[in-house]
């Protein structure tokens, strides 16, 4: 119940987020153009870490005033925050400051070999240290464990970041990845702060799909991770080793393989991903 009540939040919490900080979004240094080389607001995807924090900053004072709230709540939130506001700003700098630089992890590599570290470097790095903090707590004192539960997270983030390349992409994606850990895991309690993210992407939806904002690193690095970390606090331990094998896989076929010319190729996934989209 308190997934379902969090992912409810969620969705209010971006709407009103949005329509808050749209005139914020308006300044000319967020404006980016997007596929269509149409002029809008990126980043606002941040909306969706600010909406978690606000969450458990909610569920905090009601635990304090004595609510009876299952532990598994706060606890949830407490693992969520710090990474959805570590990979919003990790975003949010390559968002604001990544501008024709290369891509993939061959090009942010190349150019540190160069003695160059781009911001998506700065990602990509900042990135994995996050998902080690963030999986430190559940490592039960293995190494091999922490460093794995770590890749999880932070891969997760980078593989949201390859689908957000066309409107409302990556929020379908990622309340697909989310549907699919529901079914396999339940309403487990400690998924409140996924839900918060997932339902603030839900939130941004709609406007995301009119090409009226971007989310941009700063919101799908959010998402990947927060359902890297859902995994990680859920599932047994070879179910997260086998996650980890499968999302490293796709970052690397990502490296020579086009997404979106896979999606548009099949179908039922092109039918899908253009789904609510504007036409051309």
């Amino acid at each position: 119940m308190a997934v379902v009540v969090a992912f409810v939040a969620g969705v209010l919490g971006a709407v009103v987020g949005w329509k808050a900080l749209e005139p914020a979004f308006g300044a000319e240094v967020f404006t980016r153009e997007n596929f269509r080389q149409r002029t809008l607001p990126t980043a606002v995807g941040v909306v969706a870490a600010l909406v978690v924090v606000a969450g458990a900053a909610v569920v905090a004072v009601a635990d304090a005033a004595g609510w009876d709230l299952d532990p598994a709540i706060p606890a949830g939130l407490a693992a969520a925050v710090p990474v959805a506001v570590g990979f919003a700003l990790l975003g949010l700098l390559d968002d604001l400051g990544g501008v024709g630089q290369s891509g993939g992890f061959r090009g942010h590599l190349t150019e540190l070999a160069r003695g160059r570290l781009t911001t998506g470097g700065a990602k990509l790095f900042g990135g994995a240290a996050l998902g080690v903090v963030a999986a430190a707590p559940f490592a039960d004192g293995s190494v091999w464990r922490l460093l794995a539960d770590g890749a999880l997270v932070a891969l997760a983030a980078n593989l949201a970041n390859l689908f957000d390349r066309r409107p409302g992409r990556v929020v379908k994606v990622s309340l697909l990845a989310g549907l699919v850990l529901v079914v396999t895991v339940g309403l487990e309690p400690e998924l409140t702060g996924v839900a918060l993210a997932l339902g603030a992407a839900a939130g941004l939806l709609v406007p995301d799909l009119r090409e009226r904002l971007m989310l941009g690193d700063a919101g799908a690095n959010v998402l990947g991770a927060v359902l890297g970390l859902g995994v990680v606090l859920t599932c047994a331990p070879w179910v997260r080793t086998v996650v980890l094998v499968g999302v490293l896989c796709l970052n690397l076929v990502s490296e020579v393989v086009s997404f979106s010319k896979v999606i548009d190729a099949v179908p039922p996934l092109r039918a899908l991903d253009r789904l609510g989209r504007q036409s051309p």
